[in-house]
């Protein structure tokens, strides 16, 4: 496999046309798809940080606007921010009908091209866990500079401490069993973290938790930029919204029939299928449906076709 050599290069790799940029994101080129998953993630983003109509809002890792194109009609200016130039052309055709949204190519592991204090609110989804810790870091501090005083930060990264944080993490793990010790891995590749570690990183940063919610494969983290604002009001509101941003059981419950149908295969998977042939439990089945027919699309080479009962008119 070829590993590239840094961040840039890889993700401009991912994302030489729409098609690949939406997979790399997403898992589809569906823009329906990307636009239900975007819609449930900005909801989530909307509840951690109680977004206001005046509010401007920095994305750390836009990709293609998924998030971004649902929240910007909804705040005063929405900037994402990526490494990938490739992924920026993309977005910025995704959201060409906002006056109101920017975008900023990285260069490095911080907001250099962005001013002091000038965001409300930040946020970042599912894109720490292709970081190494030392930019994860290093982009924290940065947060430090460019969001104001009592600035609120939402974000996540994946969670060995709870069981299927792990099973996921032991996904990763095999195909190093083998490898040379000396052979570069993949910068893009999953990484993983847990909540104590997530804490020390925002207190050395410069921002005091709000709340986290671990109890899923995922740490979500909620902190207030030091020097302003009321954090025990903060606690309180995040927590009465806790319904509206951590992920249910029922999502982790999802979660683990999607890992356990990639290491099992079309088994593991048509049962999963069949499960959800019935979306009534709401949003979250009908989204991770979508998924694992996207998993399955992608390997029909060697699992074959998708039998005709387990896809919805």
């Amino acid at each position: 496999m070829l590993h590239l050599p840094n961040y840039k290069t890889t993700w401009d790799a991912k994302s030489t046309t729409p098609v690949h940029a939406m997979l790399s994101v997403d898992g589809s080129a569906s823009e329906e798809r990307i636009r239900a998953t975007g819609a449930y993630t900005a909801r989530q983003v909307m509840a951690a940080l109680d977004l206001k109509s005046t509010d401007r809002v920095l994305e750390l890792g836009c990709g293609v606007g998924r998030i971004g194109r649902e929240l910007a009609p909804h705040i005063a200016h929405w900037e994402g921010s990526d490494i990938s130039a490739n992924m920026l052309k993309i977005a910025r055709e995704r959201l060409s009908g906002f006056a109101n949204a920017g975008l900023t190519e990285l260069t490095r592991s911080n907001f250099k091209p962005l001013p002091d204090a000038s965001f409300d609110k930040a946020y970042s989804i599912a894109v720490f866990i292709h970081m190494d810790k030392e930019d994860f870091y290093l982009y924290l501090e940065d947060w430090a500079r460019v969001v104001k005083p009592g600035g609120l930060l939402f974000f996540d990264t994946w969670n060995t401490s709870h069981p299927s944080g792990w099973r996921r993490f032991a996904v990763e793990l095999n195909p190093f069993r083998d490898v040379v010790p000396t052979e570069r891995k993949d910068v893009a590749r999953n990484q993983f973290s847990n909540p104590e570690e997530v804490r020390s990183f925002l207190d050395h940063a410069g921002f005091d938790v709000v709340e986290m919610f671990s109890d899923s494969p995922w740490v979500q983290a909620i902190a207030m930029r030091r020097g302003g604002g009321d954090i025990e009001a903060e606690r309180r509101r995040v927590r009465a919204a806790k319904d509206r941003i951590a992920y249910s059981p029922l999502w982790t419950e999802l979660f683990d029939n999607l890992i356990a149908s990639q290491l099992e295969g079309t088994m593991s998977l048509t049962a999963a299928l069949e499960t959800m042939q019935d979306d009534s439990r709401g949003e979250e089945v009908s989204l991770f449906r979508s998924a694992f027919i996207e998993v399955w699309r992608h390997n029909e080479e060697s699992w074959g076709p998708i039998p005709e009962h387990l896809i919805k008119p």
